[in-house]
């Protein structure tokens, strides 16, 4: 009898184990959200809407009581949409993941549970070192939505709010202009046979984009400074139409602002932003012109800046009108907290799905470059850098 052939090798014929597909583990996040604390924020980070699509998928909630309050959100709203209220401070913040707009103060750090998960703004510059030794002690890991930079390269959080800074800057100051406030009586807009107001905006940035936007569809005639040509020409081109640009020039810049209207200061510097406009050029402008510094949340670029709030917004040097509110978004609470809480919202999803902060982290870049903290590690090198603290690379330690 003839040797039988197989079609199959000697090693293919030994019994091999069975690949099977692992089924992802969702994860049941328990977030608390406590109220804001910090002086005239009102803002929240989710709304009834959000926190709904998110119960709806087996996570729990619990909001303290009032802290929706700023934005017009009551507490039947969020319970009604499957969030728990508190009146207890400290239960919320013992949940596994706080989110919050501002940062916590030291107390409220204390009140988190070890190996809590943070979500905040950071706001590195009014920072100090004792928040970072709080945070390191009871190893929390810690995403700063200010930090969190998507594949498009772009800072979500950031440019929504600057965004919104933008268009309320102009709003502001046409607000100002009217016999009700201390301006000149004028109006913000083109009516026909009457010459347009000027209005001058140092920045070229999102702030800088959105104020000129706002301010063109009024109808006044726009002039935009900036160092940087590319941003000047990115500027013309988002915008859809030709405005004046140009570099930052004394000469050419004093001219503008003894005829301008309006002022808007929309530049950042890497610490501070840079002083652009002096005493003397704000000597020289007319009275009853209005400044609005969005710069003042870095230090302002009008050297005649000085920081005022929500409930005595302006002062008057030189005859000139200055409003210099920081974090300038919280007046319009309502927007400023929908548009967080639609970028929140699928992040938070997201970690659900992938069954926590860590394996969310591990695919996901734009979550890990918002991650300065990492169980107590610091992780970010600017952090380290601004502070003399030692750090370690993220991707080093989330493989």
């Amino acid at each position: 009898m003839g040797k039988q052939f197989s079609p199959f090798s000697k090693e293919e014929l030994i019994p091999k184990p069975e690949m099977l597909e692992i089924k992802k583990q969702k994860g049941e996040l328990f977030i608390g959200i406590p109220k804001e604390t910090h002086l005239q924020e009102k803002r929240i980070c989710l709304t009834p809407d959000a926190v709904a699509a998110l119960t709806s998928q087996g996570h729990r909630i619990i909001i303290e009581s009032g802290a929706g309050d700023g934005t017009n959100y009551k507490d039947n709203e969020y319970s009604e949409a499957g969030a728990q209220i508190s009146y207890d401070t400290e239960e919320v913040f013992g949940c596994n993941m706080v989110l919050k707009v501002e940062p916590p103060t030291l107390t409220e750090i204390s009140y988190m549970n070890p190996q809590s998960v943070l979500f905040s703004a950071l706001q590195l510059k009014t920072q100090n070192k004792d928040y970072f030794e709080a945070l390191a002690k009871k190893r929390i890991t810690a995403i700063a939505f200010d930090f969190i930079n998507d594949e498009d390269g772009v800072y979500p959080v950031v440019k929504s709010l600057s965004e919104i800074a933008g268009i309320s800057s102009i709003l502001i100051a046409a607000e100002l202009m009217n016999n009700t406030n201390e301006g000149n009586g004028l109006l913000l807009g083109n009516i026909g046979g009457v010459q347009p107001p000027d209005v001058v905006i140092l920045g070229a940035g999102t702030v800088g984009e959105f104020a000129a936007r706002s301010a063109i569809g009024l109808g006044a005639l726009v002039k935009v400074f900036d160092n940087s040509v590319t941003k000047l020409r990115r500027l013309q081109h988002n915008l859809g139409t030709l405005v004046y640009t140009s570099t930052i020039q004394p000469k050419t810049l004093l001219k503008s602002l003894m005829r301008c209207d309006v002022a808007i200061g929309a530049v950042r510097g890497k610490t501070r932003a840079p002083i652009l406009v002096s005493e003397s050029m704000v000597k020289q402008m007319k009275d009853g012109a209005i400044i609005v510094d969005v710069s003042i949340d870095s230090g302002g670029c009008f050297e005649t800046s000085e920081i005022t709030s929500h409930n005595k917004p302006t002062f008057t040097k030189h005859g000139v009108i200055h409003y210099c509110v920081p974090n300038i978004p919280s007046r319009y609470a309502r927007t400023a907290s929908l548009s967080i809480s639609n970028i929140f919202t699928p992040y938070l999803l997201n970690i659900g799905e992938e069954g926590g902060i860590e394996n969310a982290a591990r695919f996901d870049k734009s979550l890990r470059k918002g991650m300065y903290f990492y169980h107590g590690i610091l992780t970010n090198k600017a952090v380290a850098d601004w502070f003399n603290l030692p750090y370690r690379d993220i991707n080093l330690l989330i493989i």
